[in-house]
């Protein structure tokens, strides 16, 4: 019984945790930045999928944090009506095994993964995503 009478802070954050972070540091972003993500649906899930590692070339799901699907703005044109939407995943599970292995905070951690993401979406260097997780921060 005494397991039962843990407190929910002993409990790893659950995928609405991880979303809560992520739409804040959508929120945090600049104006510029916001107006060009209403479209980009966010998807948490606890790891990719087979395909999407065998995709990758990637063998461990808890290698990937996250991953942008779709194709960035300057690429798109208008007579792609029809596409599926752009989607930030983000994965739960391998962002908590990072958070416990590196130490660094879980909303940093989060945040740095979305950002990266949101970059793929409009097309920027590693430079400019790690210039935009400074000014976010």
């Amino acid at each position: 019984m005494a397991a039962l009478d843990q407190p929910a802070r002993d409990l790893p954050p659950d995928a609405a945790a991880i979303e809560e972070i992520a739409l804040a540091t959508l929120e945090g972003l600049p104006r510029e930045f916001r107006d060009h993500l209403g479209d980009v649906v966010l998807i948490v899930e606890d790891l990719a999928d087979d395909e999407t590692l065998a995709a990758l070339g990637i063998e461990h799901p808890l290698d990937l944090t996250g991953l942008y699907h779709g194709r960035p703005l300057g690429e798109k044109s208008s007579s792609e009506s029809g596409a599926p939407p752009d989607r930030i995943h983000l994965y739960r599970r391998a962002i908590l095994d990072e958070w416990i292995e590196t130490g660094v905070g879980l909303q940093a951690l989060v945040s740095h993964v979305m950002i990266h993401e949101i970059g793929h979406h409009f097309g920027l260097s590693d430079d400019d995503m790690h210039a935009l997780e400074d000014g976010v921060a």
